[in-house]
Order: C-alpha cells, then sequence, then structure tokens
C-alpha cells in the first residue's frame, strides 16, 4: 500500500518564504490633523503662545451637583470632623484598656491576646 504525503514543513496559503507579514495599522483622520497641526505650530511659534493665552481665558466647563449631592458631601464632611475630634480625645493608652476591657467581656471563643501599651 502506498501512501501519497508531504514531508516538511507545513506552509501556509498566500504566504510567501514563510514569513507572515503584519498589517499596518492604519492612521485615522484625527491622527493625521494633530501632526498637520503640530507641524504647523512649530512653525508659527509666535502664533501658538497668544493662541494658548486665548484658551487660558476661557473658563472650563463646569460640572454642577444636584441638591442631594451637596447635603450629602455635607454631612460626610460633618460625621469626619466628629470621628476626628471622638479619636483626638482619647490617647493611645486609653484607647488600649478599653480595648482590653472589652476583651475581658467577650467569652472564651472569642479570646484574642491582650494587647500591652508596654512591653
Amino acid at each position: 500500500m502506498t501512501e501519497n504525503f508531504v514531508s516538511g514543513k507545513l506552509k501556509l496559503k498566500g504566504v510567501k518564504d514563510g514569513k507572515v507579514k503584519k498589517k499596518k495599522k492604519k492612521k485615522s483622520v484625527a491622527q493625521k490633523n494633530a501632526l498637520t497641526d503640530k507641524l504647523k505650530s512649530e512653525e508659527n511659534k509666535g502664533e501658538c503662545v497668544e493662541e494658548d493665552r486665548d484658551e487660558q481665558k476661557a473658563p472650563a466647563p463646569r460640572i454642577s451637583k444636584t441638591k442631594a449631592e451637596i447635603a450629602f458631601m455635607k454631612a460626610q464632611q460633618k460625621s469626619e470632623g466628629e470621628k476626628i475630634l471622638k479619636k483626638a480625645q482619647t490617647s493611645h493608652k486609653e484607647r488600649v484598656e478599653q480595648f482590653n476591657e472589652h476583651l475581658d467581656n467577650l467569652i472564651e471563643h472569642f479570646d484574642i491576646p491582650k494587647v500591652s501599651w508596654t512591653k
């Protein structure tokens, strides 16, 4: 029985010399315009400076917040201020003692070694 088969490397259809060429990416119209603008701006540096000043003078569009968002932000700031004041009133030593008292009140199932402020 004779079998017909081809030995050697596999070849891709439509590819010459066994090399696959990558397709080049096409530049969009916006990129081309940006490149031409950049070249023009390099030629006319003096004019560009005046245009930049005009652009800086124009105010940026402002995104306004709703009443609910403003009230939420105020409430958050108020609660953060209260938390900071509460933490500032107790020293580290007092906080450690309070934590140890809390651990004493827990049952053994949740037993955690006590924290000591002195070693």
